[in-house]
């Protein structure tokens, strides 16, 4: 059957707006290549051997797949998996409702594990080596320990903040997989896949103009897509072409570059009031009126990635890059070129 160039869905519109896009195998998911060749050999022996995953920690930028990832695992191996968070897990109780709940082979997904209290943490360590929980029940001269045999399960940790982990904790992983950002090739191909899922009429083209404003982020492209969707629907007769790409996502203030207002702002308070730094982080966001953590989490990550701030001992310094972006003459503070 031929092939239409552009990618659409014709089908029933009836299809809900909200249906889930993440990729359910290891085939549908892009990106993360090595990622993915070292869990689906993990995945592989394993079965082989009818065994079970070792405890896996995933790292990485927010929105790059590690939850889609846990949940591939899990339909890969064809077992249950039981989601939560860190900061969601506040005492001894919760984390053994947790695991006392779990089968042979299950998988324990904690998103956000950096965030896990230093005495849950204590809890985790026999539970992940021995597969077994010693709870302290009462307190004071009637306080006794209980111990609970768990199945052997896997743990699945995700983390924004590799670092924070205690090394305990890290150690007792049998595999760190650390998530990079997407070219804009890959995050073309989910674009693609996102868009039928959608029905969505859009060419390749288009979904390259989106992709390459994604910041290298899935998450980013995926909500832009619905974005240039909306644009497409009122303004352009439902179908997004480079053109409607590069239309749409001009009016919310993102270039070429994937730079949006905010990252704008940054480089101009950073090389106008503060003559390209070094300036600390904190002084930085009171000048752009913007959380401190906000801009280190959100805004920074991709512009030192882009190569336009970069961070040194005494604060956020702008590179050349970034004087270029705003149209600034590449001057230090003694005024002599910048290099």
């Amino acid at each position: 059957m031929a092939q239409n160039p552009a990618h659409s869905v014709a089908d029933s519109p009836k299809t809900p707006f909200d249906i889930s896009l993440r990729p359910p195998l290891f085939s549908e998911f892009a990106g993360q290549e090595k990622v993915c060749q070292r869990l689906e050999v993990m995945v592989q022996a394993v079965q082989e051997r009818q065994d079970v995953l070792d405890h896996i920690l995933l790292s990485g930028p927010p929105g790059l797949g590690k939850t889609t990832l846990a949940y591939i695992l899990s339909n890969a191996m064809q077992v249950n998996i039981k989601s939560t968070s860190g900061p969601m897990i506040e005492k001894a109780g919760d984390l053994a409702g947790l695991l006392t709940t779990l089968e042979r082979g299950d998988i324990l997904f904690i998103d956000e594990i950096h965030r896990l209290q230093p005495a849950i943490e204590e809890y985790l360590y026999p539970a992940m080596e021995d597969f077994k929980l010693d709870i302290l029940i009462d307190q004071g001269p009637n306080a006794r320990s209980v111990r609970l045999n768990l199945p052997k399960f896997t743990l699945l940790g995700a983390t924004t903040r590799a670092g924070m982990i205690s090394s305990p904790l890290r150690s007792r992983f049998g595999m760190h997989a650390r998530l990079d950002y997407y070219t804009a090739e890959e995050l073309q191909r989910v674009l693609l896949r996102s868009a039928a899922l959608l029905q969505i009429t859009i060419d390749p083209p288009g979904a390259l103009e989106i992709a390459a404003r994604s910041r290298g982020t899935p998450r980013i492209a995926n909500n832009l897509l619905r974005w240039v969707r909306d644009f497409a629907q009122v303004r352009a007769g439902n179908k997004i072409t480079r053109e409607v790409a590069d239309a749409a996502l001009a009016m919310l203030d993102i270039d070429a570059d994937g730079l949006d207002e905010m990252d704008k702002r940054i480089l101009e308070t950073l090389i106008y009031k503060f003559e390209g730094g070094p300036v600390g982080l904190n002084s930085l966001a009171v000048a752009i009126g913007e959380d401190s953590g906000t801009l280190e989490d959100v805004n920074e990550p991709y512009l030192i990635m882009q190569g336009y701030v970069k961070r040194t001992p005494q604060g956020r310094v702008a590179l050349s890059p970034a004087y270029k972006k705003i149209g600034a003459p590449l001057k230090t503070r003694s005024g002599e070129l910048f290099s």
